[in-house]
C-alpha cells in the first residue's frame, strides 16, 4: 500500500499482501503435479523430488508469511519512479549523525531479504557490539524487474542503467556522496556505479567480482610471473570456472535467450519457482548437502515469496537478456577501468573466485580479504564476516581522508 508522493517523488510504502494471494498459493501447493525421477539420482539431475516435497510441505503448513512480512515492515520503505521504473527500497537511517550513506544491492536469485541480518549492525553498530564511528545510513533497493520493484515495462534495464538509477535515487535522498556494496548482479551494478560516477562514490565493496576476470585461460607466461601459491590458486580457480560453465550456467543462458518462455512455468507453479531458486542456494552456498545448512529455511522461503507474490520470475530474468543483447549500450562496450577504491571480500564457496593479478587491471583494488567459510549469498550465510569487512574498508577510507 502506498500514500501520496512527497515533493521529491518518494512515496511511503508498507508491505501488505492480500490474504487471497496466500490462499491461492496454498491451493496451488495442495494441487502440485509432481514429476517422476530416476531412483538414486540425488542432485545429479537437479532438485530431488523427496527434498522438494518436504520443503513444499513446510512452505504450505509451517512457514509464516505474516511474520516475515512484519519483519520486513520494520524497515522504513518507499517507492519512487526513476527513468520510467517504479523502484521499491528500504531507507534505514543510523542514529549516528556522522554515518556514511551506503547502498546495498542484491542479485539473482536474491532480493532485499538478503540483507535482513546486516542492516541492523551496519546502521547501529553500538547496539551490536561495534564502534559507533563505523555507522552507515543504509539504502536497500530492489533491482528494477525484481520483486517489489517489478515488473519493468520497457527494454534496456542492464547494470549500467540500474547504476544510473541508483545515482538518481541517492540524489533524491539527499546523499551526494555514498558507498556501494553488492554481490552477483549487485556487484555488477555497484562496480558500474563506481566506474560511471566516481565523483560521488566513496568506495565500492564487492563479494563477487563481475566475470571474476576469468574470460580466458591463464597463459604460460602469465602463470610464470606468479608465485607458486598464486599460480596454483589461479589454476584451481580456472578449473572451477570451466566446470561451472559446463554444468552450472544453463540457467543464465535460458535467462539471456528466452526469459519470457521460462516465465510461464515459474509464474504458474509455486513449486516450479521454488525449485528454480532453491537449486542455486544449494549449489552456490557453503553447504555440504542442503541449502539450509548455510541459509535459514524461513529466510530462503521469504526470498522465494517475493518472486512468487509479485509474479516477477520473468521480469527478474530479463537483466540477463539485456546484458546479452545490449548492442551499443555502454554495458556491452569495452569499459574503462574503475577508479573507485574497491574492496573484494572473497568467500571460498563463491561460484566465481576472482584472480587477484587480473582484478587489479580493471579495478582500483585497495583491500582484498579471503575468508575461510561462506559462499555466494554472503550477507545471509556469514553476515558477521561481511559486516566486519564493510566496516573495516570504509574505516580505512575514512582514515585516509
Amino acid at each position: 500500500m502506498t500514500t501520496s508522493p512527497r515533493a521529491d517523488g518518494i512515496r511511503p510504502y508498507r508491505l501488505d499482501i492480500p490474504q487471497s494471494a496466500l490462499d491461492d498459493l496454498h491451493d496451488r501447493l495442495d494441487r502440485t503435479r509432481w514429476p517422476e525421477e530416476l531412483p538414486g539420482a540425488g542432485w545429479d539431475y537437479g532438485v530431488p523430488a523427496g527434498y522438494l516435497r518436504e520443503l513444499a510441505r513446510y512452505w504450505r503448513h509451517t512457514y509464516d508469511w505474516r511474520a516475515a512480512e512484519a519483519e520486513l515492515n520494520r524497515w522504513p520503505q518507499f517507492t519512487t519512479t526513476v527513468d520510467g521504473a517504479d523502484i521499491h527500497f528500504a531507507h534505514v537511517r543510523s542514529p549516528e549523525p556522522g554515518a556514511i550513506p551506503l547502498l546495498l544491492t542484491h542479485g539473482w536469485p536474491g532480493s532485499i531479504v538478503e540483507f535482513l541480518d546486516v542492516v541492523g549492525p551496519l546502521t547501529d553498530p553500538a547496539a551490536h557490539g561495534g564502534d559507533p564511528a563505523d555507522a552507515f545510513h543504509v539504502v536497500v533497493p530492489g533491482i528494477p524487474g525484481f520483486g517489489l520493484s517489478g515488473p519493468t515495462t520497457d527494454r534496456g534495464w542492464e547494470a549500467g542503467r540500474v547504476a544510473d538509477a541508483w545515482a538518481e535515487l541517492m540524489r533524491r535522498l539527499g546523499y551526494e556522496r555514498f558507498g556501494a556494496q553488492g554481490g552477483d548482479w549487485g556487484a555488477a551494478i555497484s562496480r558500474e556505479l563506481g566506474r560511471a560516477h566516481p565523483g560521488r562514490v566513496i568506495g565500492v565493496h564487492l563479494n563477487l567480482l563481475p566475470g571474476a576476470q576469468q574470460t580466458s585461460e591463464p597463459t604460460d607466461e602469465e602463470l610464470a610471473a606468479l608465485d607458486p601459491g598464486e599460480r596454483e590458486r589461479t589454476l584451481a580457480s580456472w578449473r572451477r570456472w570451466t566446470a561451472w560453465e559446463r554444468d552450472g550456467a544453463a540457467y543464465a543462458m535460458l535467462h539471456a535467450t528466452r526469459p519470457q518462455t521460462l516465465s510461464y512455468a515459474l509464474t504458474d507453479s509455486p513449486v516450479g519457482q521454488l525449485a528454480w531458486i532453491v537449486e542455486k542456494f544449494r549449489e552456490w552456498t557453503d553447504s555440504r548437502e542442503l541449502p539450509e545448512e548455510a541459509v535459514d529455511r524461513d529466510r530462503l522461503l521469504t526470498n522465494v515469496m517475493l518472486y512468487w507474490l509479485t509474479g516477477t520470475a520473468g521480469s527478474a530474468s530479463r537483466i540477463y537478456y539485456e546484458r546479452a543483447h545490449a548492442g551499443s549500450v555502454r554495458a556491452a562496450a569495452p569499459a574503462e577501468p574503475s577508479t573507485a577504491p574497491t574492496a573484494l571480500a572473497v568467500f571460498p564457496a563463491e561460484i566465481q573466485v576472482p584472480l587477484r593479478h587480473r582484478a587489479r587491471r580493471t579495478d582500483n583494488v585497495v583491500r582484498w580479504t579471503e575468508f575461510g567459510r561462506g559462499g555466494h549469498f554472503a550477507a545471509m550465510e556469514e553476515p558477521d564476516l561481511l559486516v566486519g569487512d564493510v566496516r573495516a574498508f570504509f574505516r580505512e577510507l575514512r582514515e585516509q581522508g
